[in-house]
């Protein structure tokens, strides 16, 4: 079976945190409008955090239904929710604190707890079966979550969040599986920077190869690249 092909979006520099932003406000009313909630898996990281913070500021997005949307995570590194490595702080720092969203409804993924494993299965089973909206980044490497190139995680069919270990500091970190990703009704993957537009390159026109480009995963998604990221694409529109 052939690889599903990419909805793929390239963007500008100075528009993509708008442009995301305004996505993600459209999924979430649609969502909220069609079910009556909405459950979302954020990612942490550098990308993400413009479009947070455009989220924040964001009348529109303000305005929606925030009581009846519950926020998890991709993935979360064993730090303190106050420590700048955290991505519960990040998100927390730059988005929520300025909206109206009960602390309830907001599922963090305890990565610092000594019994990461057990931390692991208690998130898992917390998961709704089907995540509404799942957005993703990618290194340079091409993990996604914390998901790396050759991680046995790679391989879990069973399990939905799982503890590894990461190739730089801090090592420790929980993160969702393959079936999470398989089954979220929307999936998002923002990437942005010349950095990473050869990995971009291989992971959209390359053979599909998921324990080497673990973003694979997610190609029957969405992808927001900025122009930059896109560059060594032959498909992308220019």
């Amino acid at each position: 079976m052939s690889a599903p092909t990419p909805q793929l979006v390239v963007l500008e520099v100075s528009r993509f945190a708008a442009a995301v932003a305004d996505w993600i406000a459209d999924a979430l009313e649609a969502d909220l409008r069609e079910s009556g909630r909405c459950t979302v898996a954020l990612a942490g990281g550098g990308t993400p955090r413009p479009v947070y913070e455009r989220l924040a500021r964001d009348p529109r997005a303000r305005a929606l239904r925030w009581k009846d949307v519950d926020i998890y995570f991709g993935d979360e590194r064993a730090v303190p929710p106050a420590d700048p490595e955290s991505n519960y702080g990040m998100v927390v720092s730059v988005l929520l604190a300025t909206d109206p969203i009960s602390a309830a409804r907001v599922h963090r993924l305890e990565a610092e707890r000594p019994d990461r494993d057990a931390a692991a299965r208690e998130y898992g089973a917390a998961l709704p079966d089907r995540l509404d909206l799942l957005l993703l980044g990618m290194g340079a490497d091409g993990h996604t979550a914390s998901l790396f190139p050759g991680s046995p995680a790679l391989e879990e069919r069973t399990r939905r969040v799982v503890a590894v270990t990461g190739p730089k500091p801090p090592v420790a970190r929980l993160t969702i599986t393959p079936p999470v990703i398989a089954a979220a009704r929307r999936v998002a993957v923002l990437v942005a920077g010349a950095g990473k537009a050869a990995t971009v390159a291989r992971a959209v026109e390359g053979p599909a190869r998921p324990t080497d480009l673990p973003v694979q995963l997610a190609l029957g998604g969405v992808w927001f690249l900025d122009r930059e990221a896109a560059a060594r694409l032959r498909s992308a529109v220019r």
